[in-house]
């Protein structure tokens, strides 16, 4: 027979978290919105002066400032950058170069311009065994747009350098896969502001034999993906990009935030001014609603092209990182993920982040330009002398199947 607990037992005590107790968890850990803090403590490491800090300081708002798009003024063969390299190579047909041979301190101005029209067409341009210091990083991308300060994520410890942001992540925290999805994690950065960044750079320092690999998705791609009728729907559309997830994430890690959060309304298509090139500009990190639309509209919308450009590897490329390799994507037309596969290893890369233009909707751009706008798949195949296969596509096109 059981026994029978007398009056004089130990109460019984659920340990189990609370709801509350959880939400909060979750809220402070999420690795995209709350900045790691921690870091392991080890002054001899080589780049101690990039550790993360957080300054507790308060910035004045943003204001517009004038931005020259230096691909304007590129030669369209790149003839100056090219004739310097060893060898190009483009990774996959929508996205992606890698350069080898050029020494990114010696570029000259041509070449600058002609590396910011490579950027506008390819989304993202690699360099291995770089050794610009950040300083001359900066400059760089300077020559493209005034630097951006981000109101939320860790600087440099080395003072003056509040215009970098900060990469870091080692064994003292281990991100929480039970915090976030993936697909949040896609992102433009700050995508929020009311003018976006352009050529941005990330050299990366110390990282893992393998893992942490950075993924970047064609907005170009999925545009030319999408139906005439949908990309001519989504051409007339807007939508909000939020800061507020993001500082509400930097207090709950009890961090300071520079610069109030602020929300921007931008196109859900907008035009390169360099290209003239159709791209879609929304991500899974900062875009919270279209405007104009019913909330279940916008949420279906939304949700579709954030699967899109998340899952469909037509529209991707993947990279490998090695200590000095850099890579320079342009914001306006790709997002961007990363791996958290490589704990306990360290990662630590230092970013610079120029601004771009106002986002300009296909509206705008030709009305302001008088140039009409382009899909960039529809350009490609007339340089290659094919004809749209999508006009009366049944007769001149045959699906196929698939090989692997």
């Amino acid at each position: 027979m059981a026994p029978v607990a007398t009056s004089d037992a130990a109460p019984v005590r659920n340990t189990a978290p609370s709801l509350k107790a959880v939400k909060q968890e979750e809220k402070t850990f999420n690795p995209f919105y709350s900045p790691a803090i921690a870091d392991d403590g080890d002054t001899t490491y080589k780049y101690a002066q990039y550790k993360p800090v957080f300054p507790d300081v308060k910035w004045e708002p943003l204001t517009n400032v004038d931005v020259v798009e230096r691909g304007l003024f590129a030669d369209p063969e790149k003839r100056a950058l090219f004739s310097a390299a060893t060898k190009v190579k483009h990774l996959t047909p929508a996205i992606g170069t890698e350069i080898h041979g050029i020494d990114l301190r010696q570029l000259s101005d041509a070449q600058k311009d002609e590396l910011a029209l490579l950027l506008a067409e390819r989304g993202v341009v690699f360099f291995r065994d770089q050794e610009l210091n950040i300083h001359e990083q900066l400059s760089l991308a300077a020559y493209w747009g005034p630097l951006h300060k981000h109101a939320n994520t860790p600087v440099p410890k080395e003072p003056g350098l509040e215009t970098v942001h900060v990469v870091y992540n080692d064994h003292s925290r281990r991100p929480d896969p039970s915090a976030f999805s993936k697909l949040e994690l896609w992102h433009s950065d700050v995508s929020y502001e009311a003018q976006p960044p352009a050529a941005t750079s990330l050299k990366l320092y110390t990282g893992p034999e393998y893992g942490g690999d950075t993924l970047w998705s064609s907005g170009y791609a999925l545009y030319s993906f999408l139906s005439p009728g949908m990309q001519k729907y989504l051409e007339g559309l807007t939508a909000v990009h939020s800061a507020v997830a993001q500082a509400e994430g930097a207090k709950a890690a009890g961090l300071p935030v520079r610069r109030d959060p602020v929300e921007s309304v931008h196109p859900v298509v907008r035009v390169h001014p360099a290209t003239g090139w159709k791209s879609v500009y929304v991500n899974p990190g900062f875009t919270r609603r279209i405007l104009g639309v019913s909330k279940a509209e916008s949420d279906f919308l939304l949700d579709f092209l954030f699967r899109q450009l998340s899952e469909s590897v037509d529209f991707q490329v993947r990279f490998k990182w090695e200590p000095n390799s850099i890579a320079i994507w342009d914001n306006r037309v790709v997002t961007h993920s990363a791996t958290f596969d490589f704990w306990p290893a360290t990662r630590h890369a230092l970013r610079a982040t120029p601004h771009g233009e106002v986002p300009l909707s296909v509206e705008e751009y030709e009305r302001t330009t008088g140039k009409q706008a382009k899909d960039r798949q529809i350009e490609i195949w007339k340089q290659q002398g094919i004809e749209d296969p999508r006009q009366n596509g049944a007769a001149k096109a045959r699906p196929r199947g698939y090989n692997d």
